[in-house]
């Protein structure tokens, strides 16, 4: 699956200064131990010293070297349960100063010998990539088990058979089931209805959902999508801004897109064909995205034009949001 390259980067960076920590607090344990436990220093020269006089046994003992390897093999593990012993008669744990990697499928290095990055570099990856989300979406309180439908009338609305807590409860459903499952059960989503009904907390909820599963997310207003679409289109005058580049290839190639309040940005021909593009690469390359605005189907239509409504009704599962303002209903209670 295809990764953000500066997220993974601002991985790999935590990982080696976690590395160089752990490297650091094992030689304040060993100069402690040191200074705490007579004998343990020279133990250890003698233990470092062995490799070197195997090696030297192998080319020297001309008659029988495996007999020499095994008599120094031996060596060594009495010198190793002297040092066990030496470190628990101090108090020590006897794996006090063992220098054992933290991962043992990669060895601290974050790959696989197969080129694959390692589970633990991707654990980082997901904490690093919730990080640059949680500065748009409130990823510590917006998660589906916080999703209260107290809120959302029980009264059944004619216009659509059925009441806005009835709705939203099949809603918050399929919004669980399609991050469970994503990306091999997930469609494309198209989150429409009025304002403060839950269309971006939901869409967070996915998010954090999705990424921690290990899959490369991106959140994003439309309005900022489309301007970073235009400064890479007419430049930048400012080199020190983000770099759009790098911006619209994140919107491109991520595994999961989410793409708020569609329909909010001036309504240009430039928006119209951003919206296009990013909607039928996607499509064409497999990848899923998350649409969320304020207006209906058919206004999207009227505004983006009959390629892009074709697109949504064809490929996406429209996901109808209707009630009173939550965000009003808290605010007076």
């Amino acid at each position: 699956m295809p990764r953000d390259g500066k997220i993974m980067a601002a991985a790999l960076r935590q990982f080696q200064a976690d590395k160089a920590q752990r490297q650091t607090q094992l030689e304040q344990r060993t100069a402690q131990a040191y200074r705490r436990v007579p004998g343990l220093a020279d133990l250890d020269g003698e233990l470092r010293g062995t490799a070197a006089r195997i090696v030297l046994a192998a080319f020297e003992s001309e008659g029988d070297p495996e007999r020499a390897l095994a008599a120094l093999e031996e060596n060594n593990l009495a010198l190793q349960h002297r040092r066990t012993a030496l470190l628990t008669a101090a108090g020590l744990p006897a794996d006090w100063l063992d220098d054992a990697p933290a991962c043992r499928r990669c060895g601290d290095t974050g790959y696989l010998p197969d080129g694959r990055a390692c589970q633990c570099l991707l654990q980082y990856y997901t904490r690093e990539q919730n990080r640059q989300l949680s500065k748009l979406m409130d990823l510590e309180n917006q998660s589906f088990d916080r999703f209260s439908l107290e809120w959302y009338s029980e009264a059944v609305r004619p216009d659509y058979g059925c009441s806005p807590r009835e709705n939203m409860r099949m809603v918050r459903g399929l919004c669980e089931k399609y991050a469970r499952t994503f990306p091999q059960e997930s469609a494309n989503l198209l989150f429409t209805g009025p304002p403060g009904l839950g269309k971006t907390f939901l869409s967070a909820c996915i998010a954090r959902e999705v990424s921690a599963r290990g899959f490369s997310v991106v959140y994003d207003t439309a309005s900022h999508v489309l301007e970073q679409f235009e400064r890479r289109k007419f430049g930048r005058e400012d080199p020190y801004e983000e770099d759009p580049d790098r911006d619209v290839n994140r919107y491109l190639r991520c595994d999961l897109l989410l793409m708020d309040d569609l329909g909010t940005e001036m309504n240009l021909p430039f928006s119209q064909s951003v919206v296009y593009q990013i909607i039928n690469e996607r499509l064409v390359n497999a990848r899923r995205t998350v649409l969320s605005s304020n207006l209906p189907v058919e206004e999207l239509g009227r505004r983006y034009g009959e390629a892009v409504l074709s697109r949504i009704r064809g490929e996406y599962q429209i996901v109808w949001f209707f009630g009173e303002d939550i965000r009003r209903l808290k605010r007076d209670r």
